[in-house]
């Protein structure tokens, strides 16, 4: 398991750039406030994975700002031997990509949906940042809506973050 200056090295070491650092360190801090509360209401997190891993989540900026840095995140990480990280990095995308939507955008074809708790609550925190601030879901819909994403992956995202609300406030 990686520490948080461990973390942060490897960003830097892959040039990646400032501002994305940024964006990580408050997706990071977004991410552990929501592990605590699942945490408090009684279920399993490990809070360093969920640290570590949002501070690595958009490693793969370093290469492309497409859709694919998801994906290339994925290839750096696992290229270190982290193949746990790699696997938050491609699933962070919006609440995920489904098989064909991973085909449609070039990606290798296979499911991008988050499975751990930790991989979920760092896509819902990142869904609720905006560059180095939060915002509320229904923004962060409607800015989806406006880019033109299809309704299907838009549910996606509503239905992550519900799940993560009700894991927040379950005893």
């Amino acid at each position: 398991m990686l520490t948080r200056e461990e973390a942060l090295q490897i960003l830097e070491e892959e040039n990646t750039p400032q501002n994305v650092i940024e964006h990580c360190k408050a997706v990071a801090r977004k991410a552990v406030a929501i592990a605590k509360e699942i945490k408090a209401a009684g279920h399993d997190v490990n809070l360093q994975l969920v640290e570590t891993g949002a501070l690595l989540h958009d490693i793969g900026r370093s290469q492309t700002h497409g859709i694919d840095h998801g994906y290339m995140g994925g290839v750096i990480l696992r290229a270190r031997g982290l193949k746990e990280y790699a696997h938050i990095c491609e699933r962070h995308i919006a609440a995920g990509l489904s098989k064909a939507e991973a085909k449609r955008f070039g990606l290798p074809p296979k499911e991008y949906i988050p499975q751990t708790i930790e991989e979920k609550i760092i896509a819902d925190a990142d869904n609720l940042t905006e560059d180095t601030h939060p915002i509320q879901i229904g923004e962060e819909i409607q800015k989806l809506r406006d880019a033109g994403v299809p309704e299907e992956a838009i549910t996606r995202v509503r239905e992550l973050y519900e799940e993560i609300e009700a894991l927040s406030s379950s005893a």
